[in-house]
């Protein structure tokens, strides 16, 4: 690829280090990394970097305007199709995975209890996701992200492991970045020159993506929420619910059917009239800050509309992608479920014995051994074909099924291993448990 950064203003071509090298080029350079402990691992990955980037404007006073004028879109490439199955993460994919690990055992699990009682990520969760760079991975690099090329993968681990921290809070830190994520693939080149800039700060935008809505048989891809044409743009009416962020997030990425069209995404500032959100804490991923998110007669501009050069396809891939993510969740989560009961079952002692000398308990936690690398690997085929650009429809509707049946088994397994440990709040399995129940019921919110 061309860089213009040479000497005397002359391009210089360099070798792409792919992204993981590049994600830890943005965590090079931040103060962060001091604070948990994370710079002998980074600094031994990469030496001598630099990290560029500008401050965003404070969220309070943000408007989101056009900062440069782009000739069209720009967009991650597309990786070419391998003949080899192989599902091994690449060398990169696995240093992004083991430093997101880290972070999210030292920021996100220590923080997880009270930002549960609190129903609200900690102050400051955003700003330190931020450094890191996970706002930028799928924001193509022209445009100052960390993207070379299309990753799924990479964004499944991230969602991984940041879910081995704590699932609510793994869904606020990744909200905003699926609103990113969304105008990198689908984002015309006025709209991504409009909100990407924002997302490129230490101090994004807070922001989501709302699918689902408050109804019984809910099918994302058949929106109640109406948009209807009017002279200057479109007009919106409807309900959004379970949406991460709500109260704070300053633009919203939004399904809605438009008449005569079909469903599609609609960009929503917070500001805007008509738009008003209220609190909406669920049984679980209550770290996550839901709410629901009212349109009343929201009218916007007709360049509004997310995709619209592709039609309908843009839901129906979005929702796929989501559904991914959620299954990255659920592999995170259903792992750190085995990581606390073995030790557990291993030091308790009934009856003179450790109790995982008992069958029942074995057996019990080789199965949750077995569902989670199946779980896992489902999930990563799926994300492996939507990152080549070959079909994944099927890989992706087995992989949530899985995913959704399996995590809340795990979920309940989990808890009864403990005993009556497992339903107190003395051990972070029960909320687990709460969390893994979602991942056949959530829409939307998060995007590989």
């Amino acid at each position: 690829m061309t860089d213009n950064g040479g000497p005397n203003g002359n391009p210089v071509k360099r070798d792409a280090m792919g992204l993981g090298m590049a994600v830890v080029k943005r965590m090079a350079g931040s103060s962060l990394l001091d604070k948990v402990g994370l710079r002998k691992p980074v600094e031994r990955a990469l030496v001598g970097s630099t990290r560029a980037g500008f401050q965003a404007a404070g969220a309070a006073s943000r408007a989101f305007t056009k900062v440069s004028k782009l000739r069209a879109p720009a967009r991650p490439a597309t990786p070419n199709a391998s003949a080899t199955f192989d599902l091994t993460p690449t060398e990169d994919e696995q240093l992004i995975a083991s430093t997101v690990r880290e972070f999210a055992s030292e920021q996100l699990r220590p923080a997880a209890a009270q930002a549960n009682e609190d129903c609200a990520p900690p102050d400051g969760l955003l700003a330190k996701t931020a450094e890191l760079g996970l706002h930028t991975v799928a924001v193509p690099e022209e445009l100052g992200g960390l993207a070379t090329e299309r990753s799924a993968i990479a964004g499944v681990l991230i969602a991984e492991e940041l879910a081995r921290g704590d699932m609510g809070l793994a869904l606020a830190c990744l909200a905003p970045s699926a609103v990113s994520t969304a105008l990198s693939l689908w984002g015309d080149a006025d709209q991504q020159a409009t909100y990407l800039p924002a997302f490129l700060g230490e101090r994004p935008p807070a922001a989501a993506l709302a699918l689902q809505e408050p109804r019984a048989l809910f099918d994302p891809r058949q929106p109640r929420t109406r948009a209807r044409r009017t002279p200057d743009g479109y007009r919106l009416d409807g309900t959004k619910s379970l949406v991460p962020l709500a109260g704070s997030a300053e633009l919203f990425v939004v399904s809605a059917e438009l008449e005569g069209r079909g469903p599609g995404l609609f960009l929503i500032e917070a500001n805007t009239r008509g738009v008003r959100t209220e609190p909406e804490p669920a049984m679980g991923l209550r770290a996550a800050a839901t709410g629901q998110l009212h349109l009343d007669g929201v009218r916007l501009a007709g360049s509004s509309l997310l995709g619209m050069a592709a039609g309908t396809e843009v839901l129906t891939e979005c929702v796929r992608l989501s559904r991914l993510a959620w299954c990255a969740l659920a592999v995170g989560t259903a792992q750190s479920v085995l990581d606390y009961v073995v030790p557990y079952v291993n030091e308790r002692e009934a009856f003179g014995e450790p109790v995982s000398h008992r069958q029942g308990v074995a057996f019990r936690v080789a199965d949750i051994g077995t569902e989670l690398e199946g779980m896992r690997l489902a999930t990563y085929r799926a994300a492996s074909r939507a990152q080549q650009g070959l079909s994944y429809a099927r890989e992706t509707a087995l992989a949530r099924t899985l995913c959704a049946e399996k995590g809340m088994t795990i979920g309940s397994d989990g808890v009864q291993l403990l005993g009556g440990h497992g339903f107190t709040k003395e051990h972070p399995v029960e909320r687990w448990y709460r969390d893994l129940r979602a991942i056949g019921l959530m829409e939307g919110a998060v995007l590989v």
